[in-house]
């Protein structure tokens, strides 16, 4: 590296463009991979050409010998090194992101992109801490701080919150931190008064009222996780603290919505015919009802003789459609308020663990329909993040799910009324291509399965394919941000979570450990340790 900020690391070489270069550097002294660099160019800014300071990163970095050939022996390569005749060459690609171009006082400066190239023979440099915390800082109060930048830990990077209003994916395969990275997204929301409306398969979230230790943070009254009764549930009540339970009153469907349940189509019009006499007759009668109500009610219209045959026999046909209603183990006598749910500087987590997949996709959708209803219409003035985890199982591709309208839907209405999706899964070749591509932002921790890596790259069009080859290099907690919440595309180390994490994975060690001590194995190994070496002497072989 260079002895001072002054002192070049290497040469602009060969074809150089707006758009990247290559580069020579000394062998012992050449910038690593992911490092900023600077280099001088001329730019017109406001009409007058002046001479711009431009920021690029490494992309790749090659060292190369013409002598050291793959088809040498070792006595010859031996040789040649004792000769000193190696001929060794560094050299290396950058991606250039842009100038800055000050602006009035007060207001951060302009990020542009060169429409000039670079001249071969320019000098470059490593960029200053200063330039690059110039580079990636957005106003405190229109930003989130997720983390620093991986190749120079004491920069941080910040997101835009405007960004969020066309949707972000958070993509990365199992174990790569992105219900981590969730999380701080999330503190970071709320610390800017959000509301936030988290779908919670596998209860990543539930402890997002609790500290690291289990105390309580800022927060930590503005967060309650939601339960539906049936759910099994993967930790206690006792272990999570303010737990609310979600149902849905059966009596609050309307028609379409209870047909759309039960897959009783438009064309089955005996079957609805029958099933809207029936609920009209149960409705004058009771406000409340539940699923064995509409089967008497419908039994009852199919065995009076008074009301027409076709009726008749549609009623009797729809009790099987009202029986499926069973597999949905969510409604009830009475319902959750909407208004419990989504309020101004407030979490609510869905905390789905333990049900089946399609009472998941129910309450998912009955619960986004019900979001977006409210927001769209007024009913409630304030934005509204909505994350959603294993978003694949959701909006798949091809498969029916009971929430893919909606959630499609507010990936491209959203925006017009404050309805903000966040996108989360580790299979995003499984989502659909219309709802990934609606999500102008992503943050792409590591991932190496091939389909993915393809996945993302036709949703994105800011993911270059040096970006995507470099995602299954990626350690654990580093991620690749792209798009509207960004300048330009970042590498960023994400920051220590200040709540508890609720998804993070078991210790096996420590687990076969508590195992061994549950059932006093080790005692009992020690023990026949200590007689077998009692015994002296040898055995002989029989």
């Amino acid at each position: 590296m260079p002895k001072s900020e002054n002192d070049p690391v290497g040469f602009i070489v060969e074809e150089a463009k707006a758009t990247d270069f290559y580069f020579a550097s000394d062998r012992k002294r050449y910038p690593p991979k992911f490092e900023y660099l600077t280099v001088e160019s001329e730019e017109l800014v406001d009409g007058v050409l002046q001479k711009v300071q431009v920021l690029a990163q490494v992309e790749r970095i090659i060292s190369q010998s013409l002598a050291l050939r793959r088809d040498l022996d070792i006595e010859a390569i031996t040789r040649i090194k004792e000769a000193r005749i190696d001929d060794i060459k560094t050299w290396g690609v950058a991606r250039i992101l842009g100038y800055l171009v000050p602006t009035k006082e007060g207001h951060p400066p302009r990020i542009l992109l060169p429409r000039r190239a670079v001249t071969p023979g320019n000098p470059i440099y490593i960029a200053s801490d200063h330039l690059l915390s110039q580079f990636y800082a957005y106003p405190p109060e229109a930003s989130l701080y997720i983390g620093n930048l991986i190749s120079r830990p004491k920069i941080p990077v910040n997101i835009r919150i405007n960004g969020f209003r066309r949707h972000v994916a958070i993509l990365a395969q199992t174990g790569a931190g992105k219900s981590y990275l969730t999380g701080v997204l999330i503190e970071e929301l709320m610390e800017k008064g959000a509301t936030v409306v988290i779908i919670d398969p596998h209860a990543d979230y539930v402890f997002l009222s609790q500290t690291e230790k289990g105390g309580k943070h800022g927060f930590s009254d503005y967060v309650t996780v939601f339960q539906n009764p049936e759910s099994t549930g993967r930790y206690s009540k006792k272990d999570i603290g303010q737990v609310e339970e979600y149902t849905v009153q059966l009596a609050d469907l309307d028609f379409d919505e209870l047909c759309s349940i039960c897959r009783i189509g438009t064309g089955f019009t005996n079957i609805r015919s029958g099933l809207e006499t029936a609920l009209n007759r149960l409705k004058e009668r009771r406000v409340v009802y539940l699923r064995e109500d509409i089967v008497k009610e419908l039994t009852a219209v199919a065995d009076d003789e008074e009301i027409d045959r076709e009726i008749r026999t549609g009623a009797r046909n729809a009790i099987k459609y009202i029986q499926s209603l069973r597999r949905l183990r969510v409604f009830s006598r009475s319902g959750v308020p909407l208004t419990k749910i989504i309020k101004p500087y407030h979490a609510a987590i869905m905390d789905l663990s333990g049900l089946s997949n399609v009472s998941i996709d129910y309450i998912v959708s009955r619960l986004l329909r019900d979001v977006f209803e409210a927001v769209s219409t007024d009913e409630f003035n304030y934005p509204v993040f909505v994350v959603v985890e294993e978003a694949h199982n959701f909006v798949p591709p091809k498969d029916f799910t009971y929430s893919a309208n909606i959630i499609r839907r507010i990936a491209q209405e959203g925006r017009k009324f404050g309805v903000f999706l966040i996108l989360i899964s580790q299979r995003p070749g499984r989502i659909h291509p219309d709802s990934l591509s609606q999500c102008n932002s992503q943050i792409v921790l590591k991932i190496t399965n091939p389909q993915d890596q393809t996945a993302i790259e036709q949703s994105s069009e800011r993911l270059s394919a040096d970006l995507i080859n470099d995602l299954p290099g990626l350690n654990v907690g580093e991620a690749v941000v792209v798009g509207d919440i960004t300048r330009t595309p970042v590498m960023v180390k994400i920051r220590s979570r200040m709540t508890k994490e609720g998804g993070a994975d078991i210790d096996v060690v420590d687990r076969l450990k508590k195992a061994r001590k549950a059932v006093g194995i080790d005692q009992k190994l020690m023990k026949q340790r200590k007689e077998e070496k009692k015994l002296d002497g040898s055995f002989s072989e029989v």
